[in-house]
């Protein structure tokens, strides 16, 4: 089983705020198998200001130009969950996967080991577990868009991918089957 993971965050540097996460398991191979399990938690944004995390100006002008009920779901104070609550549960969430997908990876993981090494908990992946759904989609060509609802959703978006990368990889085993 594989995991598709994306964040939200207020910022690009590894420092940022992390403002919500989502992941959702999916067989890569198994297109006719929804993705399901969803995890999403949004990480408690004082306690990570404390750390001394950061936002970037630019992403917050970003984020104040997006329609309101997607600027009140990743900035909103309601349901959030303290940072190392959330750093345990992302790590149990984890366990016995086999990939870790991201929309480039060099965003998503970054950020999210930088997050856990100041909390000083353990992250539960290893590099060779990390697969990026982008550059599948710019080498084989992007995959047929569904009508979305959510913008800017983690898992939302997560679930969009996962979609995405079992088309992909059914179109690729179709092409070498021909």
């Amino acid at each position: 089983m594989d995991i598709m993971l994306d964040i939200e965050t207020l910022g690009f540097r590894p420092e940022c705020v992390v403002l919500t996460v989502g992941a959702i398991k999916f067989d890569p191979y198994s297109p006719g198998v929804e993705p399901h399990s969803g995890f999403y938690q949004r990480p408690n944004v004082d306690e990570q200001f404390a750390l001394g995390r950061t936002a970037d100006d630019s992403t917050l002008d970003w984020w104040g130009k997006q329609e309101d009920s997607v600027r009140e779901e990743a900035l909103g104070e309601d349901g959030r969950v303290g940072v190392s609550e959330f750093a345990k549960s992302l790590n149990k969430y984890m366990v016995g996967v086999d990939s870790i997908w991201a929309q480039g990876p060099t965003f998503d993981f970054v950020i999210l080991e930088n997050l856990f090494r100041m909390l000083d908990v353990p992250v539960n992946w290893q590099y060779w577990q990390i697969r990026d759904s982008r550059t599948l989609f710019k080498v084989i060509g992007e995959p047929r868009k569904s009508d979305r609802a959510e913008a800017h959703n983690a898992l939302a978006d997560c679930y969009y991918q996962a979609i995405g990368v079992q088309q992909v990889l059914r179109e690729i085993k179709d092409f070498r089957n021909e």
